[in-house]
């Protein structure tokens, strides 16, 4: 049980902080890869603008009638490429050889080799450091018809990232798995990994990557970041996230303290051991005193504990009460007392079985509508069930006094218990709508001692009801009450309490 108190409330603790610690870093890693990815969709998003626009030019440029590198000619060409953002020269073709350009009237570079890539549409493609002006530095080139638009690699990736931290992007051709532009260094290792993976997502190092492959342009996007800033970001998420799970741990571990408090305190344990059926039933023989035949039992619960001892009803009873329990309580009674009983009661008309009733039982009719119903099912005339009611719960006859006579009128007998522990007159006693008198233990005990039995005895006799007496454990004292007219009896001296399969044999032995 330690082990187990231990063990939930270092779960208790412990939980909320590494969730705390763990929310942190998730929302540091999300938030990191979150804006590798807008800038993987950025950079798509304005490679295609590139594209685009490089057919628009050729379209346009294109439409042009005079296709002679004459002075309209080159205006025309000078003027697409001043109007297009992205394009950096128009290159008028005859075959493979550039004859003019918007910057050249004349061309010297050499014929452009076989396109390196020819789109359905009829684009031919080239990535290549041939220009007029000798500067060795690769351009794309598109061509369509008769003319061809240079665009610079790295207004494909001009973009600037929005996140707190430096990241790279590259774009890398498809057809040759070439490194077409980057912002930085990409490893080739790095590019053969992803490639031969068709990976999405790499770390290598420190460095995370992003990569989007664009089928249509027939490139990917590689973005990158060194991976410090997140962890630097996740630091400071924990300065927020870490208090809030120090003080979820507190508040949890105050709810699971209380919780195992009441799991542990009397109300749970009784609660649930009516839940479980834990509590048994055994009944104390009733006899008749004059030829000592057993005629009836008065039904007793017992609250069997792990250590092998049980639980009296003075000590259980009281919290049942306290803790509005008893009702569930006294169903469970019943319900046992009937499913160990209701077969041999029936085949037995004469014999009784008395049942403890507590005050707050007589607030409504649960309980007789339960007995009505389980007497019908087997068969069991209702005076042989009879209920036993405390003589305190008899204090307030206008609460009580129309629930007892629903007893009565049902025909179940009705027990004054404990009679002489409490109020004990003889007009008192002539208020009480009761079949029978039960004289408690204690004046059992003391019936040489003082008068306070006699009392009763008398009163009872005035009032024409039957007695019991509690608690006989000796001869003398069965012979003396007998003497005075008490008619029934239970103790020790007949029998202990005994269990159903008991009690049956006990009355077979005893008949």
């Amino acid at each position: 049980m330690i082990s187990l108190v231990t063990g939930t409330m270092s779960v208790a603790v412990l939980l909320p902080v590494v969730l705390s610690i763990w929310l942190a870093r998730y929302q540091a890693e999300q938030r990191f890869h979150q804006d590798l990815s807008a800038y993987s969709q950025r950079i798509n998003t304005l490679a295609s603008q590139v594209i685009d626009e490089a057919k628009a030019a050729l379209k346009e440029i294109n439409r042009v009638d005079s296709q002679t590198c004459d002075r309209d000619h080159l205006q025309a060409m000078r003027r697409v490429a001043f109007t297009y953002r992205y394009i950096q020269e128009v290159v008028f073709l005859k075959g493979s050889q550039a004859l003019c350009s918007s910057l050249e009237q004349e061309s010297h570079i050499a014929p452009f080799p076989e396109p390196e890539k020819i789109s359905n549409a009829g684009y031919r493609i080239w990535f290549t450091p041939t220009n007029d002006q000798g500067i060795e530095h690769y351009m794309i080139a598109m061509s369509h018809s008769d003319h061809m638009v240079v665009v610079d690699p790295r207004s494909f990736i001009d973009v600037i990232p929005f996140g707190p931290w430096p990241i790279e992007a590259a774009l890398v051709g498809l057809t040759h798995d070439r490194v077409i532009t980057s912002s930085a260094p990409l490893s080739p290792k790095v590019w053969q990994a992803v490639r031969a993976g068709n990976l999405s997502q790499y770390r290598e190092g420190e460095n995370v990557y992003s990569i989007f492959r664009n089928r249509q342009g027939n490139f990917a996007v590689v973005v990158w970041a060194s991976s410090h800033p997140m962890n630097v970001a996740s630091r400071q998420q924990l300065m927020v996230w870490l208090p809030v799970g120090i003080l979820l741990s507190l508040v949890l571990a105050a709810l699971v303290l209380r919780l195992m408090k009441e799991r542990h305190s009397p109300r749970f344990r009784l609660m649930n051991a009516i839940k479980s059926r834990q509590l048994t039933v055994c009944y104390q023989p009733i006899v008749r005193l004059t030829d000592r035949k057993c005629v009836g039992v008065e039904a007793l619960v017992r609250w069997p504990q792990a250590d092998g001892s049980q639980l009296t009803p003075d000590i259980f009873i009281p919290l049942a009460e306290q803790t509005g329990l008893i009702n569930a309580l006294t169903r469970l009674v019943i319900d046992n007392v009937f499913s160990e009983l209701g077969n041999w009661l029936h085949q037995q008309p004469d014999f009784h079985v008395s049942v403890n009733l507590a005050p707050g039982d007589l607030h409504n009719n649960d309980i007789l509508q339960l007995l009505t119903e389980y007497g019908q099912r087997h068969q069991i005339r209702p005076q042989q069930i009879a209920i036993e009611i405390t003589e305190r719960g008899f204090a307030d006859p206008t609460v009580t006094g129309p629930v007892i006579k629903q007893f009565r009128a049902a025909g179940h007998p009705v027990y004054i218990d404990d009679f002489g522990t409490g109020y004990s007159s003889l007009s008192y006693l002539q208020n009480l709508d009761v079949d029978v008198l039960k004289i408690d233990k204690a004046f059992v005990d003391a019936l040489e001692y003082n008068t306070v039995a006699p009392h009763i005895i008398d009163m009872a006799k005035q009032l024409h009801l039957e007695m019991v007496a509690e608690g006989i454990e000796t001869v003398k004292q069965a012979e003396w009450l007998t003497s005075h007219g008490v008619q029934y009896g239970q103790g020790w001296l007949f029998s202990k309490a005994l269990n159903a399969a008991e009690l049956r044999a006990w009355c077979d032995n005893n008949a």
